[in-house]
């Protein structure tokens, strides 16, 4: 996905074709759908003539969850692609997902379309509460501190921490 955020003549080129308002839709793939290559591909929908309700923006989409993993390759299967596709069709925010962006806002992100800018992935769900979490790492500190004093006591028994350091 280098291409939505590289600069130089990459940098260049995406400035262009944004200014001339030919960039109908970004939409970034999940990684490892492609043979001989693990990085997550995207894909750029260039139209010239934009429907009006479209002109002067960028429907930004966030697709990199979509997939089914296998052994040694992730698929994109026909309903995720359905969902794709329905997002570029109804061409409005969703969510965690989909993002309509205007060119001044791009504009002012200096012209990146990196897709995490504009489309933030979701929170997870199953975040503890506050209390709970410190509990718990309040719990995992005291494990490591046994843990640290009990490495400490073999190594000495068994001479392996010089005199100086203990």
């Amino acid at each position: 996905q280098g291409a939505l955020f590289r600069g130089g003549a990459e940098g260049d080129i995406r400035q262009k074709l944004l200014e001339m308002d030919l960039v109908e839709a970004v939409i970034g793939l999940a990684p490892n759908l492609f043979y001989g290559t693990g990085l997550a591909a995207c894909i750029l929908i260039l139209r010239q003539r934009k429907p009006a309700a479209r002109q002067k923006k960028v429907l930004i989409v966030d697709a990199s969850e979509l997939y089914r993993k296998e052994r040694a390759q992730n698929f994109l299967d026909e309903e995720h692609a359905a969902d794709i596709l329905g997002w570029y069709q109804a061409f409005e925010d969703v969510k965690d997902r989909v993002r309509i962006v205007s060119l001044e806002e791009i504009e002012e992100e200096d012209w990146t379309l990196n897709i995490s800018r504009y489309v933030l992935p979701p929170i997870g769900e199953n975040i503890p509460p506050l209390d709970e979490a410190i509990a718990d790492f309040k719990a995992a500190l005291k494990q490591v501190r046994e843990a640290e004093v009990t490495l400490r006591q073999i190594m000495e028994e068994d001479g392996w921490l010089d005199q100086h350091l203990a």
